[in-house]
């Protein structure tokens, strides 16, 4: 969720993007009691900002009482996703690349602990795991979030996760920190990272960071294959067209080649 401090803030608005962080990271579609006791407001209130955000199309109400993210939102999401140099830079890039045909190729951001989804392309599902705008998965686990990760402090991981390691998505996800900080040193030697089987069963993430001009990461980008498909010498050359298109797209967003 977004956290403001020392701030003056509008208190309907507050509340508001409160409700709606909250719907849109919730695991289950919450019911106006569930949101009321969860954000600590009088039911009248979650009432009134679920039947305006519902008419406003940001809210979607179902049949059985629960809510979920509107469509209005995505109005919001390409906009952003039309102004971030970024996403239109990986767009071009990956759009002229053809080392790998038929790969999965994603773009991620940090936020907290997770990474958020922001590009796609040639997205599939793979060993039955289908990448979306918008998704978020631990970064612990994922290809981008440890490339991410590679470039904090020890002491500012261990921050990230202090309340304790994500819970697992299949039996290869890092659950011991000592392993997660491994992982990372190896990332900074080799200068690429790799989800071995950690977010999907039979499916391998390779992936690298995009630096801004101050040479830190502002994004990551990352290829999905099927994990029996890659020789130890076919990984490293996947590994090697991976960082070069982060490194191509680091130097148009101003970072030192």
């Amino acid at each position: 969720m977004i956290e403001v401090q020392n701030k003056k803030l509008v208190p309907a608005l507050d509340r508001g993007i409160r409700l709606l962080d909250f719907v849109a990271t919730s695991s289950d579609k919450p019911t106006s009691t569930e949101l009321a006791l969860a954000l600590d407001l009088p039911k009248s209130t979650v009432h009134g900002l679920c039947s305006t955000l519902t008419e406003l199309r940001l809210l979607r109400r179902n049949s059985d009482g629960t809510f979920q993210i509107g469509p209005h939102v995505m109005q919001w999401a390409n906009s952003f996703t039309r102004e971030t140099n970024v996403v239109r830079e990986f767009a071009q890039i990956w759009d002229a690349e053809s080392f790998l045909p038929g790969a999965t190729v994603t773009l991620s951001v940090l936020e907290g602990g997770e990474i958020v989804y922001i590009a796609a392309r040639n997205s599939g599902t793979i060993a039955g795991f289908n990448f979306r705008i918008g998704m978020r998965l631990p970064a612990a686990f994922t290809a981008t979030g440890k490339a991410f990760l590679s470039y904090l402090t020890e002491p500012e991981i261990r921050a990230l996760f202090s309340k304790g390691m994500p819970g697992p998505m299949t039996p290869y996800s890092v659950q011991d920190m000592s392993e997660l900080m491994r992982q990372l040193r190896s990332v900074q030697q080799q200068g690429y990272s790799v989800d071995n089987q950690e977010v999907a069963e039979g499916m391998t993430c390779i992936g690298a960071p995009v630096l801004d001009s101050q040479n830190q990461p502002i994004a990551a980008i990352a290829v999905s294959l099927l994990a029996d498909t890659l020789s130890k010498g076919e990984l490293d050359d996947v590994a090697a067209s991976v960082r070069e298109i982060a490194r191509s797209l680091s130097v148009k967003l101003g970072a030192f080649a």
